[in-house]
Protein backbone atom coordinates (compact mmCIF):
# COMPACT_ATOMS: atom_id res chain seq x y z
CA UNK A 1 0.00 0.00 0.00
CA UNK A 2 2.77 2.43 0.99
CA UNK A 3 4.68 1.64 -2.22
CA UNK A 4 1.65 2.22 -4.40
CA UNK A 5 0.95 5.55 -2.66
CA UNK A 6 4.51 6.71 -3.26
CA UNK A 7 4.31 5.68 -6.90
CA UNK A 8 1.05 7.58 -7.27
CA UNK A 9 2.54 10.68 -5.66
CA UNK A 10 5.63 10.49 -7.87
CA UNK A 11 3.38 10.20 -10.92
CA UNK A 12 1.58 13.40 -9.93
CA UNK A 13 4.84 15.25 -9.36
CA UNK A 14 6.20 14.16 -12.71
CA UNK A 15 3.42 16.07 -14.48
CA UNK A 16 5.14 19.37 -13.84
CA UNK A 17 8.35 18.40 -15.55
CA UNK A 18 10.47 21.20 -16.96
CA UNK A 19 10.89 21.77 -20.64
CA UNK A 20 14.37 20.37 -21.05
CA UNK A 21 14.97 16.67 -21.50
CA UNK A 22 17.77 16.62 -18.95
CA UNK A 23 15.42 18.00 -16.29
CA UNK A 24 12.34 16.11 -17.31
CA UNK A 25 12.33 14.08 -14.11
CA UNK A 26 12.38 17.25 -11.99
CA UNK A 27 10.39 16.01 -9.06
CA UNK A 28 10.05 12.30 -9.71
CA UNK A 29 12.68 11.61 -7.07
CA UNK A 30 11.47 13.96 -4.37
CA UNK A 31 9.60 11.36 -2.36
CA UNK A 32 12.46 8.87 -2.27
CA UNK A 33 14.02 8.47 1.12
CA UNK A 34 17.62 7.65 0.19
CA UNK A 35 19.14 11.09 -0.35
CA UNK A 36 22.53 10.34 1.19
CA UNK A 37 23.68 8.43 -1.89
CA UNK A 38 23.39 11.54 -4.06
CA UNK A 39 26.17 14.13 -4.05
CA UNK A 40 25.19 17.73 -4.76
CA UNK A 41 26.84 21.09 -4.07
CA UNK A 42 25.72 22.91 -0.95
CA UNK A 43 22.90 25.31 -1.80
CA UNK A 44 20.98 27.60 0.52
CA UNK A 45 17.41 28.51 -0.40
CA UNK A 46 15.46 31.22 1.45
CA UNK A 47 11.67 31.41 1.35
CA UNK A 48 10.33 34.87 2.22
CA UNK A 49 6.72 34.54 3.33
CA UNK A 50 7.17 30.96 4.49
CA UNK A 51 4.27 30.93 6.95
CA UNK A 52 1.65 31.93 4.38
CA UNK A 53 -0.74 29.98 2.21
CA UNK A 54 1.83 29.49 -0.56
CA UNK A 55 4.85 29.62 1.71
CA UNK A 56 3.99 26.60 3.85
CA UNK A 57 3.49 24.03 1.08
CA UNK A 58 6.38 25.61 -0.84
CA UNK A 59 8.62 25.16 2.20
CA UNK A 60 7.56 21.52 2.39
CA UNK A 61 8.37 20.94 -1.27
CA UNK A 62 11.76 22.65 -0.99
CA UNK A 63 12.54 20.45 2.05
CA UNK A 64 11.89 17.45 -0.20
CA UNK A 65 14.37 18.70 -2.81
CA UNK A 66 17.77 16.96 -2.46
CA UNK A 67 19.52 19.89 -4.17
CA UNK A 68 18.86 22.06 -1.09
CA UNK A 69 21.36 21.81 1.79
CA UNK A 70 20.10 24.76 3.86
CA UNK A 71 16.52 25.99 3.93
CA UNK A 72 15.86 29.37 5.53
CA UNK A 73 12.21 30.11 6.25
CA UNK A 74 11.27 33.74 6.93
CA UNK A 75 8.05 35.57 7.72
CA UNK A 76 6.82 38.34 9.97
CA UNK A 77 5.12 35.78 12.25
CA UNK A 78 4.57 32.05 12.64
CA UNK A 79 7.83 30.88 11.10
CA UNK A 80 9.30 29.02 14.09
CA UNK A 81 6.36 26.60 14.03
CA UNK A 82 6.56 26.03 10.28
CA UNK A 83 10.32 25.52 10.50
CA UNK A 84 10.04 23.07 13.41
CA UNK A 85 7.38 21.09 11.58
CA UNK A 86 9.25 20.92 8.28
CA UNK A 87 12.59 20.23 9.99
CA UNK A 88 11.40 16.84 11.19
CA UNK A 89 11.29 15.52 7.62
CA UNK A 90 14.18 13.12 7.03
CA UNK A 91 15.76 14.77 4.02
CA UNK A 92 19.11 16.43 3.42
CA UNK A 93 18.53 20.10 4.17
CA UNK A 94 18.96 21.81 7.50
CA UNK A 95 15.99 24.06 8.27
CA UNK A 96 16.01 27.32 10.21
CA UNK A 97 13.08 29.63 10.90
CA UNK A 98 13.41 33.40 11.12
CA UNK A 99 10.77 35.87 12.25
CA UNK A 100 10.60 39.64 12.11
CA UNK A 101 12.67 42.25 10.35
CA UNK A 102 15.57 41.92 12.78
CA UNK A 103 16.18 38.32 11.63
CA UNK A 104 15.93 38.99 7.90
CA UNK A 105 19.70 39.38 7.56
CA UNK A 106 20.31 35.90 9.00
CA UNK A 107 17.67 34.40 6.75
CA UNK A 108 19.15 35.89 3.57
CA UNK A 109 22.92 35.78 4.13
CA UNK A 110 24.56 33.14 1.95
CA UNK A 111 21.43 32.35 -0.07
CA UNK A 112 21.83 30.98 -3.59
CA UNK A 113 18.12 31.20 -4.42
CA UNK A 114 15.54 33.46 -2.76
CA UNK A 115 11.88 32.63 -3.36
CA UNK A 116 9.40 35.42 -2.59
CA UNK A 117 5.77 34.38 -2.08
CA UNK A 118 5.25 37.09 0.57
CA UNK A 119 2.16 39.27 0.46
CA UNK A 120 -1.59 38.96 0.70
CA UNK A 121 -3.61 36.54 -1.45
CA UNK A 122 -6.27 37.59 -3.91
CA UNK A 123 -9.83 37.42 -2.58
CA UNK A 124 -13.16 37.25 -4.46
CA UNK A 125 -13.81 40.50 -6.27
CA UNK A 126 -10.23 41.67 -5.77
CA UNK A 127 -8.30 42.54 -8.90
CA UNK A 128 -4.56 42.21 -9.25
CA UNK A 129 -4.50 46.02 -9.09
CA UNK A 130 -6.05 45.84 -5.62
CA UNK A 131 -3.23 43.54 -4.64
CA UNK A 132 -0.69 46.01 -5.91
CA UNK A 133 -1.06 48.63 -3.19
CA UNK A 134 -0.43 46.10 -0.42
CA UNK A 135 2.12 43.82 -2.01
CA UNK A 136 4.27 46.45 -3.75
CA UNK A 137 5.48 47.84 -0.45
CA UNK A 138 6.23 44.37 0.91
CA UNK A 139 8.23 43.45 -2.18
CA UNK A 140 10.18 46.70 -2.14
CA UNK A 141 11.16 46.19 1.50
CA UNK A 142 12.23 42.58 0.98
CA UNK A 143 14.20 43.40 -2.18
CA UNK A 144 16.04 46.16 -0.34
CA UNK A 145 17.18 43.48 2.13
CA UNK A 146 18.09 41.02 -0.65
CA UNK A 147 20.27 43.69 -2.29
CA UNK A 148 22.03 44.21 1.02
CA UNK A 149 22.49 40.67 2.33
CA UNK A 150 22.59 38.33 -0.71
CA UNK A 151 23.03 40.49 -3.85
CA UNK A 152 24.19 37.56 -5.98
CA UNK A 153 21.24 35.26 -5.30
CA UNK A 154 18.75 34.20 -7.96
CA UNK A 155 15.46 35.88 -7.03
CA UNK A 156 12.24 34.01 -7.82
CA UNK A 157 9.37 36.50 -7.54
CA UNK A 158 5.98 34.92 -6.83
CA UNK A 159 4.31 37.87 -5.06
CA UNK A 160 1.50 39.26 -7.20
CA UNK A 161 1.01 41.19 -9.38
CA UNK A 162 4.17 39.71 -10.92
CA UNK A 163 3.85 42.01 -13.95
CA UNK A 164 4.56 44.89 -11.54
CA UNK A 165 6.56 43.33 -8.70
CA UNK A 166 9.39 42.19 -10.98
CA UNK A 167 9.94 45.75 -12.31
CA UNK A 168 9.77 47.00 -8.69
CA UNK A 169 12.50 44.52 -7.71
CA UNK A 170 14.63 45.56 -10.70
CA UNK A 171 14.40 49.24 -9.71
CA UNK A 172 15.29 48.49 -6.09
CA UNK A 173 18.33 46.49 -7.19
CA UNK A 174 19.36 49.22 -9.64
CA UNK A 175 19.21 51.82 -6.88
CA UNK A 176 21.35 49.58 -4.67
CA UNK A 177 23.85 49.00 -7.48
CA UNK A 178 23.32 45.23 -7.43
CA UNK A 179 20.97 44.65 -10.37
CA UNK A 180 21.78 41.71 -12.59
CA UNK A 181 19.04 41.08 -15.13
CA UNK A 182 20.13 37.44 -15.38
CA UNK A 183 19.22 36.80 -11.76
CA UNK A 184 15.68 38.18 -11.47
CA UNK A 185 12.76 35.96 -12.42
CA UNK A 186 9.03 36.41 -12.34
CA UNK A 187 7.63 32.95 -11.62
CA UNK A 188 4.99 32.31 -14.28
CA UNK A 189 5.31 28.53 -13.97
CA UNK A 190 1.74 28.12 -12.69
CA UNK A 191 0.47 29.31 -16.08
CA UNK A 192 2.60 26.60 -17.72
CA UNK A 193 1.41 23.95 -15.25
CA UNK A 194 -2.22 24.86 -15.90
CA UNK A 195 -1.77 24.99 -19.67
CA UNK A 196 -0.19 21.52 -19.63
CA UNK A 197 -2.95 20.08 -17.46
CA UNK A 198 -5.84 21.60 -19.41
CA UNK A 199 -4.31 20.73 -22.79
CA UNK A 200 -3.64 17.12 -21.81
CA UNK A 201 -7.19 16.70 -20.59
CA UNK A 202 -8.74 18.10 -23.76
CA UNK A 203 -6.33 16.46 -26.22
CA UNK A 204 -6.45 13.11 -24.39
CA UNK A 205 -2.66 12.82 -24.20
CA UNK A 206 -0.36 11.79 -21.36
CA UNK A 207 0.09 14.89 -19.19
CA UNK A 208 3.58 13.74 -18.14
CA UNK A 209 4.75 14.15 -21.74
CA UNK A 210 3.12 17.52 -22.44
CA UNK A 211 4.94 20.81 -22.93
CA UNK A 212 3.21 24.12 -23.62
CA UNK A 213 5.15 27.41 -23.73
CA UNK A 214 3.30 30.29 -22.03
CA UNK A 215 4.49 33.81 -22.87
CA UNK A 216 3.61 37.43 -22.10
CA UNK A 217 2.89 38.16 -18.46
CA UNK A 218 1.17 36.67 -15.41
CA UNK A 219 -2.31 38.16 -15.23
CA UNK A 220 -5.47 37.69 -17.29
CA UNK A 221 -5.06 38.50 -20.98
CA UNK A 222 -1.31 39.01 -20.58
CA UNK A 223 -1.04 35.22 -20.17
CA UNK A 224 -0.62 33.75 -23.66
CA UNK A 225 -0.30 29.96 -23.91
CA UNK A 226 1.14 28.91 -27.27
CA UNK A 227 -0.93 25.80 -27.91
CA UNK A 228 0.24 25.82 -31.55
CA UNK A 229 3.68 24.84 -30.18
CA UNK A 230 2.37 22.27 -27.69
CA UNK A 231 3.87 18.80 -27.70
CA UNK A 232 2.77 16.16 -28.30
CA UNK A 233 0.87 17.78 -31.15
CA UNK A 234 -2.89 17.33 -31.07
CA UNK A 235 -4.58 17.80 -34.43
CA UNK A 236 -7.98 16.92 -32.97
CA UNK A 237 -8.54 20.30 -31.28
CA UNK A 238 -10.83 22.82 -32.95
CA UNK A 239 -10.24 26.57 -33.04
CA UNK A 240 -13.06 26.93 -30.50
CA UNK A 241 -11.38 24.48 -28.15
CA UNK A 242 -8.07 26.36 -28.41
CA UNK A 243 -9.87 29.60 -27.56
CA UNK A 244 -11.53 27.92 -24.56
CA UNK A 245 -8.22 26.43 -23.37
CA UNK A 246 -6.57 29.83 -23.66
CA UNK A 247 -9.36 31.48 -21.69
CA UNK A 248 -9.26 28.82 -18.98
CA UNK A 249 -5.49 29.18 -18.61
CA UNK A 250 -5.85 32.96 -18.32
CA UNK A 251 -8.65 32.63 -15.76
CA UNK A 252 -7.13 29.75 -13.79
CA UNK A 253 -6.52 31.87 -10.71
CA UNK A 254 -10.09 33.17 -10.68
CA UNK A 255 -11.39 29.61 -11.06
CA UNK A 256 -9.61 28.63 -7.83
CA UNK A 257 -10.58 31.81 -5.93
CA UNK A 258 -14.25 31.23 -6.76
CA UNK A 259 -14.10 27.51 -5.94
CA UNK A 260 -12.64 28.32 -2.51
CA UNK A 261 -15.55 30.71 -1.95
CA UNK A 262 -13.65 33.49 -0.28
CA UNK A 263 -11.39 31.23 1.75
CA UNK A 264 -8.22 31.46 -0.32
CA UNK A 265 -6.56 31.54 -3.70
CA UNK A 266 -4.28 29.20 -5.68
CA UNK A 267 -1.84 28.27 -2.92
CA UNK A 268 -1.13 24.58 -3.44
CA UNK A 269 -0.74 24.63 -7.21
CA UNK A 270 1.31 27.84 -6.93
CA UNK A 271 3.57 26.25 -4.33
CA UNK A 272 4.09 23.27 -6.63
CA UNK A 273 4.83 25.51 -9.62
CA UNK A 274 7.21 27.63 -7.54
CA UNK A 275 9.05 24.53 -6.36
CA UNK A 276 9.40 23.22 -9.92
CA UNK A 277 10.88 26.53 -11.07
CA UNK A 278 13.24 26.76 -8.10
CA UNK A 279 14.39 23.21 -8.86
CA UNK A 280 15.19 24.30 -12.43
CA UNK A 281 17.19 27.28 -11.10
CA UNK A 282 19.16 24.99 -8.77
CA UNK A 283 19.91 22.58 -11.59
CA UNK A 284 21.12 25.49 -13.71
CA UNK A 285 23.37 26.73 -10.89
CA UNK A 286 24.78 23.22 -10.55
CA UNK A 287 25.74 23.10 -14.23
CA UNK A 288 23.08 20.72 -15.51
CA UNK A 289 22.87 21.48 -19.26
CA UNK A 290 19.85 22.53 -21.30
CA UNK A 291 17.51 23.64 -18.53
CA UNK A 292 14.76 25.59 -20.26
CA UNK A 293 11.71 27.13 -18.59
CA UNK A 294 9.29 29.99 -19.16
CA UNK A 295 9.78 33.02 -16.92
CA UNK A 296 9.01 36.75 -16.80
CA UNK A 297 12.41 38.41 -17.22
CA UNK A 298 14.11 41.48 -18.64
CA UNK A 299 13.81 40.92 -22.36
CA UNK A 300 14.35 42.45 -25.77
CA UNK A 301 12.28 39.99 -27.80
CA UNK A 302 9.40 42.53 -27.87
CA UNK A 303 9.34 46.29 -27.39
CA UNK A 304 8.45 45.76 -23.72
CA UNK A 305 11.28 45.79 -21.15
CA UNK A 306 10.02 42.65 -19.39
CA UNK A 307 8.35 39.66 -20.99
CA UNK A 308 7.74 36.00 -20.25
CA UNK A 309 9.17 33.49 -22.69
CA UNK A 310 11.36 30.41 -22.65
CA UNK A 311 14.74 31.04 -21.02
CA UNK A 312 17.78 28.83 -20.65
CA UNK A 313 19.02 28.60 -17.06
CA UNK A 314 22.66 28.20 -16.13
CA UNK A 315 25.34 28.93 -13.54
CA UNK A 316 24.69 32.69 -13.69
CA UNK A 317 20.92 32.55 -14.02
CA UNK A 318 19.55 33.42 -17.46
CA UNK A 319 21.92 32.20 -20.18
CA UNK A 320 19.63 32.86 -23.11
CA UNK A 321 16.19 34.37 -23.70
CA UNK A 322 14.47 32.59 -26.57
CA UNK A 323 12.23 34.35 -29.05
CA UNK A 324 8.59 33.40 -29.43
CA UNK A 325 8.91 31.11 -32.43
CA UNK A 326 6.12 30.64 -35.00
CA UNK A 327 2.70 31.84 -33.81
CA UNK A 328 -0.76 31.05 -35.10
CA UNK A 329 -2.93 33.94 -36.28
CA UNK A 330 -4.93 33.66 -33.03
CA UNK A 331 -1.72 33.86 -30.98
CA UNK A 332 -0.43 36.81 -33.01
CA UNK A 333 -3.63 38.67 -32.19
CA UNK A 334 -3.35 37.66 -28.54
CA UNK A 335 0.19 39.02 -28.47
CA UNK A 336 -0.94 42.39 -29.76
CA UNK A 337 -3.88 42.44 -27.35
CA UNK A 338 -1.75 41.86 -24.26
CA UNK A 339 0.93 44.47 -24.88
CA UNK A 340 -0.91 47.58 -23.69
CA UNK A 341 -2.01 46.02 -20.40
CA UNK A 342 1.40 44.50 -19.73
CA UNK A 343 3.12 47.80 -20.56
CA UNK A 344 0.89 49.63 -18.09
CA UNK A 345 1.59 47.10 -15.33
CA UNK A 346 5.36 47.32 -15.88
CA UNK A 347 5.25 51.12 -15.84
CA UNK A 348 3.13 51.09 -12.69
CA UNK A 349 5.78 49.00 -10.91
CA UNK A 350 8.62 51.22 -12.07
CA UNK A 351 6.72 54.36 -11.04
CA UNK A 352 6.03 52.95 -7.58
CA UNK A 353 9.66 51.96 -7.02
CA UNK A 354 11.01 55.29 -8.17
CA UNK A 355 8.48 57.36 -6.27
CA UNK A 356 8.59 55.64 -2.88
Amino acid sequence: MRTSMLRSAESVLRRGRVSSSSSSSSFSHLLRRSYSSESHPDRKVAVLGAAGGIGQPLSLLMKLNPLVSKLALYDIAGTPGVAADVSHINTRSEVAGYMGEEQLEQALTGSDVVIVPAGVPRKPGMTRDDLFNINAGIVKSLCTAIAKYCPNALVNMISNPVNSTVPIAAEVFKKAGTYDEKKLFGVTMLDVVRAKTFYAGKAKVNVAEVNVPVVGGHAGVTILPLFSQATPEANNLSDEEIVALTKRTQDGGTEVVEAKAGKGSATLSMAYAGAVFADACLKGLNGVPDIVECSFVQSSITELPFFASKVKLGKNGVEEVFDLGPLSDYEKQGLENLKSELKASIEKGIKFAQGN
